[in-house]
């Protein structure tokens, strides 16, 4: 029976390799686009020390240069192009040394499959290593700039959860990128470290929100009520806020976000306040999520599931896999808490990992 189940899972993983084949393309490296440097990269940190950390040495990835089809006109290469370039594209992911290779394999996911990979710029958030040094040594073209999180911002504001890596400060963070970001970025897409994108990310970005400020792959299938606690729900102070509402869950792991109306709406002050009232009430056990459920659920633009196929972490401690839900896939998402790399090196590896494995640029992955 247990080979049966194995072959099951590799044959689903066979299947979505030949139903992604047409985006799983790779442009060649072409000349080297303008440096990140050339785009003002800094780490506002206490500390600028280079990173040196010898647990982790990645190689270097190609140049990607846009596809003759690309659709959009070559972003400034003269000295200065900045940030504020109405053309980019702007993608935020966080940046620490537990998730690193998980975060490396994203961006290079990205650049793969995206028609016009110079159009694309990201935004990296970290709390403490600098890590800006080993970013521009494996995306040498990259564009990129590097922001500071102060874990101070959120430390009093966290209380315990159900997993204490959903307790660490820069979990919180996406909470703050109207604060971070430029005024003049005035869209986002936010991604975690743990997936990896299999079609051109353009189409994530041009994805219409209508008169919403975030907009995210749904599921109201899912038993809402569980992500609160029963004291919330029999609470009218707390359980009203969903009053006129028709809520449903969403992964914060990949979100679109209109950050002129997140300004203009306050939304990080709302957010900190439901995580004030989650102190002295305990209301919910799920750290980071709940309070993004509770200011925007039922007021989400729905975005195709194709581009959240989340849940693929399972569950590492009983050594559970997963396999995908139905439909096209534009972005395989390992949340949960079995991480596709810890895996693959201690070779107990689930099927679907080795979509993952592809976009790994850690060295010492060539020598498994």
């Amino acid at each position: 029976m247990l080979w049966l189940i194995r072959f099951s899972g590799f044959f689903s993983a066979a299947m979505v390799m030949i139903i992604l084949s047409p985006s799983l393309k790779s442009f060649p490296p072409a000349e080297a686009i303008l440096s990140s440097s050339h785009f003002d990269s800094y780490l506002r940190s206490p500390s600028s020390e280079t990173f040196t950390d010898s647990r982790f040495s990645f190689r270097r990835a190609p140049a990607f240069r846009n596809a003759d089809d690309c659709g959009i006109r070559r972003p400034s290469m003269s000295y200065g192009a900045s940030v504020c370039d109405p053309s980019l594209v702007h993608v935020a992911l966080t940046l620490d040394v537990e998730y690193l290779r998980g975060s490396i394999a994203a961006v290079h996911s990205i650049l793969q499959h995206s028609f016009c990979p110079e159009g694309i710029f990201f935004h990296f958030l970290v709390t403490e290593t600098n890590l800006e040094t080993l970013v521009r040594s494996t995306f040498p073209q990259l564009k990129f700039k590097v922001y500071y999180f102060d874990p101070e911002v959120v430390r009093s504001l966290i209380s315990t959860s159900v997993r204490q890596a959903l307790e660490q400060p820069l979990n919180y963070a996406r909470n703050y990128l109207a604060d971070l970001l430029e005024p003049c970025v005035r869209r986002v897409i936010y991604l975690d470290s743990d997936l990896v994108v299999v079609d051109d990310i353009s189409k994530l970005w041009s994805t219409s929100l209508g008169s919403r400020t975030i907009g995210a792959p749904e599921y109201c299938h899912a038993n809402f009520t569980k992500y609160f606690t029963d004291g919330f729900w029999s609470d009218k102070r707390f359980s009203s806020t969903f009053d006129g509402r028709k809520p449903c869950y969403f992964n914060t792991g990949v979100m679109v976000l209109d950050l002129v109306k997140w300004r203009r709406a306050g939304y990080t002050k709302k957010i900190e306040w439901w995580m004030e009232v989650q102190k002295s009430d305990r209301i919910y056990e799920l750290g980071s999520l709940p309070p993004f459920l509770l200011v925007f659920a039922g007021h989400v633009a729905s975005i195709e599931h194709r581009w959240n196929q989340h849940g693929l972490g399972g569950d590492n401690v009983r050594g559970s896999c997963r396999d995908l839900h139905p439909g096209p896939v534009s972005l395989l998402h390992w949340s949960g808490s079995g991480k596709p790399w810890m895996r693959l090196d201690s070779r107990k590896a689930c099927p679907l990992d080795s979509l993952w494995a592809p976009y790994d640029l850690y060295y010492h992955s060539l020598r498994r």
